[in-house]
């Protein structure tokens, strides 16, 4: 089953009108998978912590994986006009500032987009399109506990209150209470890896290039956001000293120079611009043996939480999403969730895997890191599209095709 539709079971379709959905988080998972319900007839309610959808978080790389689910949304249109589609990506040795490796994906996918966009923006879109499928959006609202024991998923709130779910869905991220109450807790293992984020203004006009400046143990990715009038920057830095998991641990913008002293010009003056910097800490989590129960089941981070060294996160969020309600609409709770899961696990186990082992390759030391890059300028200049196509398995899989 792995990887196809649930159009493969060639069950009658089976409608989800009024069925009662109950999603916790207004993240990508949440208002996707809210989306997909709603627009197959469900009454959906997203639950959120938050007081607002504002703006937080940074970028985000949309692969052709992704967009086509929000395609298959109608959200495709939204994405284009506030996103940057990416040109290329580029590998470059961090300290010279040379090229090691260009994808010119543009050019060699032309009909595949990427795009480069601020998760904001995202957000908003998705806001927008489960306003437009009648999805309630409820704020304020943090859940402390989900109880799964009893016939009707039972949630209680920070302030000690109760509500009943008729089926609840856990897109609260890292730190899932669904996932808690389907599988237990798991303690995660430190990577001995840190990352810090920044934003910093930029000049219009920049070319829409990811690039990964590779050092030994430690590696920073930027592109530009909005048009080119911002830049997005993640700097990954090996470390044995533990920092917390969670994205709202502010640092002094010092420390991240610091780190990455020696690194070319290029990199000087972006992180020289960064004043206002966030800090957290890698941590790898089992993908959840259990994503689903009679009432209740799991997506995105909840279920697969993965390292960003793929830019996978948001795009398999949005896989889950789409496979999720195309699978209760086509089999029905008891067929569908069983099914759900054989489809997703195993390739977002893979792609956790994958993104493992990037974080390895762009942390090469001498004299392995001399001998990997001259391999990968070798590969590039003779078969340009090669390493590219080590990804068609990710960036060419379509989970909205029926069969």
């Amino acid at each position: 089953m792995r990887g196809r539709p649930c159009a493969f079971y060639k069950a009658q379709k089976m409608t989800l009108k009024n069925t009662e959905f109950t999603v916790l988080g207004a993240g990508v998972a949440g208002l996707a998978v809210a989306t997909a319900l709603a627009q197959r007839g469900a009454k959906v309610v997203v639950l959120e912590q938050a007081d607002a959808i504002r703006e937080v978080g940074a970028g985000l790389q949309i692969s052709p994986n992704g967009a086509a689910v929000l395609r298959a949304l109608g959200l495709e249109g939204a994405l284009v006009a506030l996103a940057m589609r990416t040109q290329a990506i580029e590998l470059r040795d961090g300290y010279s500032g040379d090229p090691v490796l260009r994808l010119e994906v543009a050019k060699l996918r032309p009909a595949q987009a990427f795009h480069l966009v601020h998760r904001a923006d995202l957000i908003e879109v998705l806001r927008k399109g489960a306003e437009a499928a009648g999805v309630e959006l409820q704020l304020l609202q943090r859940i402390e506990a989900v109880d799964l024991s009893g016939s009707t998923p039972r949630l209680v709130t920070a302030t000690g209150a109760e509500r009943a779910a008729g089926f609840v869905i856990g897109a609260d991220g890292l730190h899932s209470k669904v996932r808690g109450a389907l599988n237990g807790a798991v303690a995660p293992f430190f990577t001995h890896q840190i990352a810090w984020r920044a934003l910093i203004p930029a000049t219009p006009g920049d070319a829409a290039v990811a690039e990964v400046h590779m050092g030994a143990g430690r590696h920073l990715v930027s592109y530009p956001l909005r048009g080119g009038t911002l830049r997005n920057i993640v700097a990954v830095e090996e470390r044995r000293q533990w920092v917390e998991e969670g994205w709202n641990l502010r640092d002094d913008p010092l420390e991240m120079r610091l780190a990455f002293d020696g690194f070319s010009p290029r990199v000087q003056g972006w992180l020289e611009a960064a004043s206002d910097v966030w800090l957290w800490g890698l941590f790898r989590h089992p993908v959840a043996k259990q994503w689903f129960s009679q009432r209740a089941a799991i997506l995105g981070d909840a279920a697969h939480p993965t390292l960003p060294f793929l830019a996978q996160g948001a795009n398999m969020a949005l896989e889950d999403a789409w496979v999720l309600a195309d699978c209760l609409d086509r089999l029905g709770v008891a067929k569908g969730l069983p099914a759900y899961q054989a489809l997703r696990q195993f390739r977002c186990a893979k792609i956790v895997q994958a993104a493992n082992s990037n974080a390895r390759a762009y942390h090469l030391r001498e004299p392995l890191r001399a001998v990997a890059h001259l391999g990968l300028r070798l590969g590039g200049a003779v078969a340009p599209g090669l390493a590219l196509r080590k990804f068609d398995w990710i960036y060419g899989h379509d989970v909205t095709v029926g069969g």
